[in-house]
């Protein structure tokens, strides 16, 4: 006898499962992107024992007839492709045909449904991937579908999950990126008797970004779009993106990737093109381990763009990636530099207003590290309740002693009468009251400089406030533009050596050196080889001082050797400049008159994107006036 065999349907559903279904969030996105190709406005997900023990989906869509009811839960049947050709414009979310029959073979299943082309619904019970009952049931149009005890027929899948907060935080996370994707449904996240989101449909994006995550995040964000671009193919054809959604003010520096919501034609994909353009468009921008805030929508002709890359369909590709990733970052940076937001200074935290979301961060606490993950994005939703609170604590009035007298019969006490506020605290300046403040670097040219502090920080007085401006970081953007606008024309300047400074270097140094040598003569060095692994300085960039020379070049050799290797020439030339102007710029503890630092001020006003040095840090804090009149009780 042969030792091929053909597997059993029911080996075979697990074995898909194990693709599909890696844990409960698993089946919460395939079943939550089912909800949304039947045409569901309103979503409810609720969830019992972080998805373990109970997974329910309930939605107002088309639901299905009762053949389709039992022929869903075989294996490649779905109602979304007819040939292979449809597999080039994938329209729907789900289409693949695996998703209900592998996570009815994992759990004990419950499928009620009602079209609204039949008189009456249907329930289907499914145990392990065995139908048990198929029967008519009177149900309102929609689909319900009951999962529940996940894995129990696989212990080895079971135990490799996570916590019960862990799993949840999955779920939480999936819920919302796919509610900030569809602002037009409603969705409901509940965990036993905790509502965890809760959000209506509303006319923008914009209203559901504020639904989610509050009013606070809405100060600290950029919205664009949509931008849109074209591009034209070897076969004559046009072919149409578009991109729109939020990116954060660079003051705004996240740790990690956690942050980035990305989607492609309404699909939550996980895509390091993307990624890598995103983080492109904040370089020399936010320093170089911080990531941004972002949820960008992009759109673009369904045949432009592979789904079919992973069971999960999370990953994608895309047809002209070098295009899609130079659209990407063009389109975020231009948005970027165009409106040149302002870092505010830090206020007081105030009480939650109504309608504003509590911070999720009690709850993301508790999260395992559970490694690279397209749900390890976990973002704040509205009204969490972090599991296992901690005991509150009152402070109460001391108690004084008791009373010897009835003041039964006392008149009670008026309160203090409210003084009038004198004319000789003077009127507020017209319009202060209602000031319409811009959120923006370009009033920098107006602002009038008052003085430093400790010799390294510039107070400057102007329309919208304040302004508290770091005399180094400022130089070093002046001087990192000039340079780049040097490399661009050639016409670097440059103060020749009176005599050669000559450097070893190590043998990965020199390797770097023959590579950019080119580089370093349009940034304004004039260097030559002088022997074994030794090179010759004999000129360098105007303004750099001789004892910094070398520590640029080595600074120089050093980043292109770990980071810049596989980067590209601009990338190259923009460190080459970093580099320059860090060193050039003016240090701190450095006293300035009153003309340099009105030169300063103007120069960086006058700079392409004047909020943050080329490593990323801020160069100047306003504290708008706004703030100052409450700060005075005058508004």
């Amino acid at each position: 006898m042969g030792k091929i065999r053909v597997l059993s349907d029911a080996v075979a559903n697990q074995i898909a499962a194990g693709e599909v279904v890696e844990r409960p969030a698993s089946v919460v996105k395939e079943l939550l992107e089912n909800s949304l190709d039947a045409g569901s406005t309103d979503i409810r997900v609720e969830i019992e024992a972080g998805g373990r023990r109970l997974i329910r989906i309930v939605d107002n869509g088309s639901g299905m007839m009762r053949d389709d009811a039992m022929l869903a839960f075989e294996r490649h049947a779905t109602s979304k492709l007819t040939s292979v050709h449809d597999l080039e414009q994938i329209h729907t979310l789900g289409f693949r045909g695996e998703a209900l029959p592998s996570i009815a073979s994992v759990s004990r299943l419950t499928l009620e449904t009602h079209s609204r082309d039949e008189s009456s619904g249907s329930r289907v019970e499914i145990n392990g991937g065995k139908m048990i009952k198929c029967e008519e049931a009177g149900l309102a149009a929609g689909t319900i579908i009951t999962v529940r005890d996940l894995f129990y027929n696989v212990p080895a899948r079971k135990k490799f999950l996570r916590s019960e907060q862990t799993e949840l935080a999955h779920i939480a996370s999936l819920v919302t990126h796919y509610s900030l994707a569809h602002p037009d449904k409603s969705f409901e996240l509940t965990h036993g008797t905790t509502e965890l989101l809760r959000v209506s449909p509303v006319a923008s994006a914009l209203e559901r970004v504020f639904q989610v995550f509050g009013n606070r995040i809405l100060d600290d964000l950029v919205e664009f779009g949509p931008e849109s671009k074209s591009l034209a193919t070897a076969e004559g054809e046009q072919k149409h993106f578009a991109l729109s959604g939020f990116v954060s003010k660079p003051h705004i520096q996240k740790l990690n990737r956690n942050s980035i919501y990305l989607f492609v034609n309404g699909r939550l994909i996980r895509d390091k093109l993307l990624q890598h353009a995103l983080t492109s468009a904040y370089h020399n921008l936010i320093p170089p381990a911080c990531y941004p805030f972002a949820l960008l929508f992009l759109d673009c002709d369904f045949g432009e763009v592979d789904v079919n890359v992973h069971p999960s369909k999370t990953e994608v590709r895309f047809r002209h990636s070098s295009f899609v990733h130079d659209f990407v970052r063009d389109a975020v940076r231009g948005k970027l530099m165009e409106s040149k937001p302002v870092s505010s200074l830090p206020l007081p935290q105030t009480a939650s207003q109504p309608g504003a979301t509590l911070p999720f961060s009690e709850f993301t606490q508790r999260i395992e590290n559970a490694g690279p993950d397209l749900y390890d994005p976990v973002i704040p939703v509205a009204n969490p309740v972090a599991p296992n609170p901690m005991p509150e604590l009152r402070l109460e009035m001391p108690r004084g002693p008791e009373r010897r007298f009835d003041f039964n019969d006392a008149q009670p006490a008026q309160p203090p009468a409210r003084m009038r506020m004198p004319d000789t605290h003077g009127p507020l300046p017209p319009g202060a009251a209602a000031m319409n403040e811009m959120e923006s670097m370009g009033s920098l040219g107006d602002l009038r400089p008052l003085g430093q502090i400790h010799n390294s920080f510039i107070i400057a007085a102007g329309r919208d406030g304040l302004w508290i401006v770091d005399q180094h970081v400022a130089h070093e953007r002046i001087l990192f533009e000039q340079v780049l606008r040097q490399f661009a024309t050639r016409q670097a300047l440059q103060q020749r050596l009176l005599m050669p400074m000559v450097m070893e270097l190590n043998v990965g140094q020199h390797l770097e050196y023959a590579r950019i040598a080119d580089e370093l003569a349009k940034a304004g060095f004039e260097t030559e080889p002088f022997g074994n692994r030794t090179i010759a300085i004999q000129a360098a960039p105007a303004g750099l001082a001789q004892g910094d020379i070398e520590k640029v070049i080595f600074e120089i050799l050093d980043i292109s050797e770990t980071e810049l290797r596989k980067a590209s020439v601009e990338d190259l030339r923009r460190n080459i400049a970093a580099s320059v102007a860090c060193q050039a710029a003016i240090k701190i503890n450095t006293p300035l008159d009153h003309q340099k630092m009105e030169y300063l001020l103007m120069e960086l006003a006058k700079c392409e994107y004047p909020m943050a040095c080329p490593h990323g840090r801020p160069i100047a804090l306003r504290y708008a006036t706004r703030d100052i009149l409450r700060g005075f009780h005058r508004i």
